[in-house]
C-alpha cells in the first residue's frame, strides 16, 4: 500500500509524496488514535444518533488537525530528527521540504479546520482556539519538560468537549471524565512510542516520560491504562452505558495486558508495535459505545 501511494503521488507531482509524508497521511495510526475517542464522545453526546453534519465535520477535522500537528511537530524537530534512526528520513530533516513550505501547509490545514468549526456553534468555535494552542505547543515541550506526553494527551482529547458542545450546545461535567480518561491513555501509549526512541533521545537531550520513568516505564504505563479504564467506567455509569460498552472496555484491558507482556524486553521495535496496538483498544471502546446505543434502541 505504501508503494502504491508513493507511485500514485509521484504521478500526480514529483514532490507530492514529500508532503504526504510530512502530514503522515501514509501512516494513519495517529488519525485512528485521535478519531476513535472523538467519535465515541460524539456518539455519547448524540445519545447514539449524532448528526450527520457533525459526524462529517469531526472526521474531516481530525484528519486535517492531525496532519497539521505532524507538520508543526516536524518543524519543531527539524534539527533533531536527523539524529534519530526512526525519523532521519523525514522530509524536513532531509531538506526535501523547506521550512517556508511547511509553514504554508500548516496554515492551510489550520484554515481548513477552522472553516469546518465555523459550521458548528459559538461554544465549539471558542474551544477550537484551545485545541490549536495545545496542538501547536506540544512539539516544543520536549525541550523543557519530561511531560510532553501530557500536553499531547490534552491535544488528543480536546475533540471530546468540542464534540459535546457541537452536538448539544453544552458541556456536562461527565464529559471531563472522558477527557481525563483519554488524556491518561494517550500518555500511556505515547510513552511506548517514546521508548522506541529513548536511546537516541538520551544522546541528543530530548525529554519524555519514557526517559523520566526509566525502568518503571511499563508498570507506570499499565497503571495509567488502568486509571483510564476506571475513569471510563465512571463515565459509563454517568451516561448509563451498558454491557456492550463494558465489553469494549474488557477488550481494551486485554490489549493493555498484552502490550505489557510483549514489551518486557523493551526492544524498541516491540515498543513501537505496542504503541500501534493501542489503535485496536480504541476501536474496541468505540464499537462498544456504538453497539450499546444501537442495541438499546433496538
Amino acid at each position: 500500500m505504501y508503494q502504491k501511494l508513493l507511485q500514485s503521488s509521484n504521478r500526480l507531482h514529483p514532490r507530492a509524496f514529500d508532503f504526504i509524508q510530512l502530514m503522515r497521511l501514509d501512516r494513519p495510526i495517529g488519525t485512528y488514535l485521535l478519531l476513535w475517542p472523538t467519535l465515541g464522545a460524539l456518539w455519547i453526546a448524540g445519545e447514539g444518533s449524532p448528526s450527520v453534519k457533525n459526524l462529517i465535520i469531526f472526521v474531516l477535522g481530525v484528519i486535517l488537525m492531525r496532519a497539521a500537528g505532524c507538520v508543526i511537530n516536524d518543524f519543531a524537530d527539524r534539527n533533531f530528527d536527523g539524529h534519530v534512526s526512526r525519523t532521519k528520513n523525514r522530509p524536513l530533516a532531509t531538506g526535501k521540504v523547506t521550512t517556508k513550505e511547511a509553514w504554508i501547509l500548516f496554515a492551510l490545514l489550520v484554515a481548513l479546520s477552522f472553516l469546518l468549526v465555523l459550521l458548528t456553534n459559538a461554544a465549539t468555535i471558542w474551544l477550537s482556539f484551545g485545541a490549536l494552542a495545545v496542538a501547536s505547543l506540544y512539539p516544543f515541550m520536549k525541550r523543557y519538560t519530561h511531560y510532553p506526553q501530557v500536553v499531547l494527551g490534552a491535544a488528543f482529547s480536546w475533540g471530546i468537549p468540542m464534540a459535546f458542545t457541537a452536538e448539544t450546545g453544552s458541556l456536562p461535567a461527565e464529559a471531563w471524565l472522558l477527557f481525563l480518561a483519554n488524556m491518561v491513555w494517550t500518555v500511556a501509549y505515547d510513552t511506548y512510542y517514546a521508548m522506541a526512541d529513548r536511546e537516541d533521545d538520551l544522546k541528543i537531550g530530548i525529554k519524555s516520560t519514557a526517559v523520566l520513568f526509566g525502568d518503571a516505564d511499563r508498570v507506570i504505563i499499565l497503571t495509567l491504562q488502568g486509571i483510564a479504564l476506571f475513569c471510563l467506567l465512571l463515565a459509563g455509569a454517568r451516561f448509563e452505558l451498558g454491557q456492550w460498552f463494558h465489553l469494549g472496555l474488557f477488550i481494551a484491558a486485554v490489549c493493555f495486558i498484552w502490550e505489557f507482556w510483549t514489551t518486557r524486553s523493551r526492544d524498541p521495535q516491540i515498543c513501537f508495535k505496542a504503541f500501534l496496538h493501542n489503535h485496536w483498544a480504541g476501536l474496541a471502546m468505540l464499537l462498544g459505545i456504538i453497539l450499546d446505543y444501537a442495541l438499546k434502541a433496538g
